[in-house]
């Protein structure tokens, strides 16, 4: 089997609200997705995607996706896709770095491999619990008011996990989690999201603060060097995701002792392949874990949950999805879907969803 063709596909996703980071730092109402269509010589079809959030929040955004995929094709053209380490070797070698532009290929390609084993892609690398997975809302907003509106939001929708985004303002922020904390329901899981909004001494006032109430803080500062710097002075249970970007991270984090918790952002990292390779060593330290998409539609939660499910059910917190965040559905309503805030792994082989072609335009590349 050989991949015989890439096919390019550029979609805007606009949000249902405007999106607030770090205190309302950083804002976002549409963001910039690619899918990709691999075809192999045998009529198997795999798709991918990379949707990064925005162009502000990581070093990522979406023309860069597409020109790392015109770079590497290539390198990918010919190779049997069902051999993924083949074709990861294959990118790493024809762009270095760059993950976020390679993970829709292996997407793809895990894809196929699947289909053309029999297997969701969750059962073929191993795994495959069928335990619902929560998701993880996305609360980005700025205010006590604005928090408590959009968890009762997501509330209404089945929502039992929230991602709560602060930073940036230390009375704010206190006042903020005391707030969340004092409505939290019965069972719910709750993430505070610095994401990076925080210097050192901010992080050590809010976290020191907020000890008593023993809850999770991720990537409370922008550097693994700085939360190496106060990981000793406070007692708070801390989560790792804008950091988390490299086999060479992981493996510093879990040594070093910086966090108790991976949030992997499969985009980010560069795909299912590299991203398992975290999993393997948080799970070699003890170390529990988040698992996500960057951002886009409903094929990038469902490549999320496929990961997801080959983690202990223990060990695995929830997945984010993005799916109920944007106003476009590219795949008529197919593929995993909320359900009481849940999401169910498919059983159909490979990714378990693919687009409707007609939903996103003229291709802007392809590749033969």
């Amino acid at each position: 089997m050989k991949i015989e063709t890439i096919t390019v596909f550029q979609v805007d996703l606009p949000l249902e609200h405007p999106y607030w980071l770090s205190g309302g730092r950083l804002k976002f109402e549409t963001l910039d997705a690619t899918l990709v269509r691999l075809e192999t010589d045998t009529g198997l079809v795999g798709w991918g995607e990379g949707t990064p959030w925005g162009h502000t929040y990581v070093p990522a955004h979406g023309p860069g996706i597409r020109a790392g995929i015109e770079t590497m094709a290539p390198f990918i053209l010919g190779l049997d896709p069902r051999r993924v380490l083949d074709v990861e070797r294959a990118m790493d070698l024809a762009l270095p770095g760059h993950l976020y532009a390679k993970s829709p290929i292996d997407m793809a390609c895990w894809d196929i491999a699947g289909q053309a084993a029999g297997l969701p892609i969750a059962d073929l690398m191993g795994g495959g619990s069928r335990t619902p997975r929560p998701i993880a809302s996305s609360v980005g907003a700025k205010t006590v008011e604005e928090t408590r509106e959009v968890m009762e939001r997501y509330r209404k929708r089945g929502y039992v996990a929230h991602s709560v985004k602060i930073g940036g303002d230390v009375e704010r922020d206190i006042a903020r989690v005391r707030d969340v904390e004092s409505i939290r329901q019965p069972g719910e899981i709750v993430l505070y999201d610095v994401n990076r909004g925080w210097t050192r001494q901010q992080a050590l006032r809010v976290m020191s603060t907020c000890e008593d109430l023993n809850v999770m803080f991720e990537q409370p500062c922008e550097t693994l060097d700085d939360i190496a710097a106060i990981s000793g002075l406070h007692a708070s249970p801390v989560s790792v995701d804008e950091s988390l970007v490299t086999l060479q991270d992981a493996v510093r984090i879990a040594h070093d002792g910086l966090a108790q918790i991976f949030g992997i952002k499969l985009n980010r990292v560069g795909g299912l392949t590299k991203a398992a390779r975290m999993r393997d060593i948080a799970l070699a330290h003890g170390i529990d874990m988040f698992v996500m998409a960057t951002g886009g539609t409903v094929l990038a939660d469902t490549e999320a949950l496929h990961l997801a499910a080959t983690i202990p059910d223990d060990h695995c917190h929830a997945v984010w999805a993005c799916q109920d965040m944007i106003t476009v559905d590219v795949a008529g309503g197919r593929g995993p879907r909320n359900v009481d805030g849940h999401l169910h792994l498919p059983e159909a082989p490979g990714l378990g969803v693919h687009p409707d072609e007609a939903a996103l335009g003229d291709p802007v590349g392809e590749y033969a």
